[in-house]
């Protein structure tokens, strides 16, 4: 039973993580068009657009946002592939899959905490950009705590498994 319940959400992260790095990937090449028209409006047209840099700035967040939790999935993102090279196999799989997602939880547990409270707030006040275009705030604010939640998620996941692989090794070696 425990087994069905971890299969259902090892393939609900994974599939939700798929999907923002998806996400983010479409938002790095909008961001680029959005660019290149403002680049465009700006030296050849002489007509400055105001909002193309707005644009870019909230995608640039939001695709790094999105992203993160994908990259931590794929194993690429926390690494500590200088000090961990140095060790043998097994004080390396201890630091790679049980110090570093511990170390990475404590990091992004409060960077969604934070980033809900500044999302609640930017919700209360109605809060808006400083642009001329007035952006309200809240939904991009928003963001930032669901994608490091996804990402604690994640870690806490890669914890569990590095723990369990820990549990194995130790059984192995008693026997």
């Amino acid at each position: 039973m425990v087994n069905k319940v971890k299969q259902i959400l090892d393939q609900l992260i994974e599939r939700t993580s798929h999907l923002t790095m998806v996400i983010a990937g479409v938002l790095v090449v909008l961001m680029a068009f959005i660019t290149t028209y403002g680049v465009i409006r700006r030296y050849i047209f002489n007509s400055p657009e105001p909002y193309s840099y707005e644009f870019s700035v909230i995608f640039l967040l939001l695709s790094f946002v999105l992203a993160v939790a994908a990259l931590e999935r794929l194993n690429r993102l926390i690494r500590v592939d200088i000090v961990a090279n140095r060790f043998s196999k097994g004080t390396n799989n201890i630091i790679l899959n049980v110090i570093a997602p511990i170390l990475g939880l404590a990091f992004c547990a409060i960077l969604t905490w934070k980033g809900g409270a500044d999302a609640l707030y930017a919700l209360q006040m109605s809060q808006l950009s400083r642009s001329a275009w007035q952006v309200p705030l809240f939904p991009i604010k928003i963001i930032i705590p669901i994608g490091y939640g996804l990402l604690c998620l994640i870690l806490i996941a890669r914890l569990c498994r590095g723990l369990a692989s820990l549990e194995d090794s130790t059984k192995k070696m008693t026997k």
